[in-house]
């Protein structure tokens, strides 16, 4: 396309010179002819182009829903393991994928954008690249944000490092680690990508320790883009209206259920006998989020 269009501006910018006498010339026409070729086959190969892209972002959301639907697969065997049972929730593939996906998506995207350039050089009446071209940026643009957003999982799901309890069951004041990765392996290297991790406020908590991480690649090229968060501790946020007369609250063991976003369910006091006597213990679904600063090729997105 950039020969092509090299061509006509240099042939119309040589030949082209409209005038009353210049118009009777015969050889002046046959030029003008000349140049309405070129400028039909310019016209041409941009539609040819552009029905192409057509073509892969239409092929790119298929893939796009296949993926989905592998993740939600991986969803479900992860919620299995953290009940006990026995699957296999390798991320491996599921990452070679969305990084295949979201090269092809971004070399669109550069290709979109030496597009625009070569509008700017050479247009003319009934150019597809001035209608054509912003609509294909927009569904590019949806596709590459869907794409991300999803890519960004939690791996390993919050837990204490006592074997003998339960993923996704908490006690405040004890130690605990989680893992997030972001599945789509493309990232600027002169970029600081930054998780981040915080709690829902359905009770005031801290979550101490180290609450951001820089993502980073691991030792190995097949670890991915990972961010480890280890030794994390949850500490309840005393109310600083509270009175010397009012009792101080007892630990909390925290429940992380699957259900949706909403707010966090409450669950049942119990009466727990400690050495020091009677100890109120309230069990509590909360939401821990992950959100990470994304940037690559200028595109910049904020991935929760």
């Amino acid at each position: 396309l950039e020969d092509l269009q090299d061509a006509f501006d240099f042939c119309f910018k040589v030949h082209y010179q409209p005038g009353e006498e210049r118009n009777r010339d015969p050889g002046y026409l046959q030029e003008l002819q000349s140049l309405q070729a070129k400028l039909q086959n310019l016209d041409r190969q941009r539609r040819e182009v552009l029905a192409q892209m057509q073509q892969l972002l239409g092929r790119s959301e298929t893939l796009q829903e296949l993926l989905q639907q592998e993740l939600g697969g991986w969803r479900v065997r992860q919620q299995h393991l953290c009940l006990g049972g026995s699957a296999d929730t390798n991320l491996r593939p599921l990452e070679t994928w969305f990084t295949e996906l979201g090269q092809g998506l971004f070399q669109l995207r550069q290709l979109l954008r030496a597009l625009g350039d070569l509008r700017q050089k050479v247009t003319y009446a009934r150019d597809p690249l001035v209608a054509e071209t912003p609509l294909l940026e927009q569904r590019l643009q949806e596709q590459l944000t869907h794409l991300l957003k999803s890519a960004f999982v939690v791996e390993q799901q919050p837990s204490t490092p006592n074997a003998g309890k339960r993923p996704l069951v908490l006690r405040t004041a004890g130690k605990f680690s989680s893992r997030a990765r972001l599945l789509v392996r493309l990232h600027d290297r002169n970029h600081r990508m930054e998780a981040r991790i915080h709690i829902d406020r359905f009770r005031r908590f801290n979550i101490l320790t180290s609450s951001s991480k820089t993502l980073l690649a691991g030792d190995s090229p097949q670890e991915g883009l990972v961010c480890d968060f280890q030794y994390l501790t949850l500490k309840e946020q005393k109310d600083s209206r509270a009175g010397k007369g009012k009792g101080a609250s007892g630990e909390v063991g925290t429940g992380w259920g699957w259900g949706g976003r909403g707010g966090a369910r409450p669950g049942g006091d119990s009466g727990v006998t400690s050495p020091q006597g009677p100890l109120v213990v309230t069990e509590e679904l909360h939401l821990i989020t992950f959100t990470l600063a994304y940037a690559y090729c200028g595109l910049e997105l904020e991935l929760e």
